[in-house]
C-alpha cells in the first residue's frame, strides 16, 4: 500500500499541528501507525489505531497530547498533536502493517517523513 504523510511544519512550544497520512486502495487491509525519528535517535512509536479506527494506542511521551484517528472512506489517518514540546521535534512517518502493534518491525510499508519542528 502506498502512503503519503503531510502536514508537518514549524511551531512554537504549546502549539498544535495535524498530520495526515493518505493511503492507497488496499488501505482497509492494514493497520496504520505513526512513528517519529529525531536527530541521532532511534525510530520511536507514536500512535496506532486498528483497521476500523478503534483501539488507539500511544507512546508514553505523547499520551494525553496526541490523538490518532482514521477515516476509512477517505483512506486517511490523522495525528492531531496538541501542546507540542521541543522534544517532539522529529520526522514523522506513517506506516502500514497487517498486525496491530507498536514495534516498527511489524510495519511493512512506510511513507516518506514529514518534518515537525517545535521551538521553545
Amino acid at each position: 500500500v502506498q502512503l503519503q504523510a503531510s502536514g508537518g511544519g514549524s511551531v512554537q512550544a504549546g502549539g498544535s499541528l495535524r498530520l495526515s497520512c493518505a493511503a492507497g486502495r488496499t488501505f482497509n487491509n492494514y493497520v496504520v501507525g505513526w512513528f517519529r525519528q529525531g536527530p541521532g535517535k532511534d525510530r520511536e512509536f507514536v500512535a496506532v489505531t486498528d483497521k476500523v479506527g478503534g483501539s488507539p494506542m500511544y507512546g508514553d511521551s505523547v499520551k494525553g497530547r496526541f490523538t490518532i484517528s482514521r477515516d476509512s472512506a477517505e483512506r486517511m489517518v490523522y495525528l492531531q498533536m496538541n501542546n507540542l514540546k521541543p522534544e517532539d521535534t522529529a520526522a514523522y512517518f506513517c506506516a502500514a502493517s497487517y498486525r496491530y502493534g507498536s514495534s516498527p518491525t511489524l510495519y511493512t510499508y512506510w511513507g516518506q517523513g514529514t518534518q515537525v519542528t517545535v521551538s521553545s
